[in-house]
């Protein structure tokens, strides 16, 4: 696949295009539970998602992108029965990620499949549609329920870039440990995940309403 995308900029606030909002539950009968895990990390860094079955693969990407705090400033694409799904117009020779629905997926017995951001440094993703269960009454959807740790930084060099700059991050006597952390330019805690900031910024990537933060999540 040929695309036309860069290096991600050296900032830590990008402008994010909103999707428009979505009807509330009461308009819909169920949501989806998708478990999404970043592969090649240890432990693991993961999210679980609630996600209307209208929702389309774009919209998948979106959700991906807001919940693990991605910069959506690389390529992706689904793989998906060995059929790669994507965004046409940044992307060549891929189908359209924006004409497959959550539903129609497990409709067809798809209920695995990848997601790949950044073809460079290649961030490989596992995505589990778990199950079907009913929508909570004036709730919002897509919504972020669990997850553990944070994502590594854009631009590190992949799974080994990121073990590596762990390494050193780790050892104060280590000689490349001043220029790293001048490169990420602020306290990175790879422990870190706030549910509450991950519905922020899925919320307004949807350009809906976040949820309370006394909202009873599942684990």
């Amino acid at each position: 696949m040929k695309g036309r995308r860069g290096r991600c900029p050296r900032q830590h606030s990008v402008d994010i295009m909103a999707k428009p909002a979505l009807p509330s539950s009461s308009a819909r009968t169920s949501v989806l539970s998708l478990k999404v895990t970043l592969r090649g990390v240890r432990p693991p860094v993961w999210r679980r998602l609630l996600m209307p079955g209208t929702m389309t693969l774009g919209d998948l990407h979106q959700a991906i992108q807001a919940t693990m705090g991605w910069r959506d400033c690389h390529l992706h694409a689904f793989d998906i029965d060995g059929r790669q799904y994507g965004d046409q117009r940044t992307t060549d020779d891929i189908a359209d990620e924006n004409r497959l629905t959550l539903s129609g997926l497990l409709k067809s017995g798809i209920a695995r499949f990848g997601y790949t951001y950044d073809f460079g440094d290649t961030w490989e993703h596992a995505v589990a549609i778990e199950k079907t269960q009913p929508a909570v009454n004036g709730s919002s959807y897509p919504a972020c329920v669990a997850g553990k740790r944070n994502c590594p930084p854009e631009d590190c060099g992949g799974s080994w870039g990121y073990q590596h700059l762990m390494a050193v991050l780790a050892d104060p006597e280590h000689p490349e440990r001043a220029e790293q952390l001048e490169w990420i330019g602020e306290e990175f805690d790879p422990d870190a995940f706030v549910i509450e900031t991950a519905n922020t910024m899925l919320a307004a990537q949807f350009k809906r309403i976040p949820p309370s933060a006394n909202r009873p999540f599942l684990d």
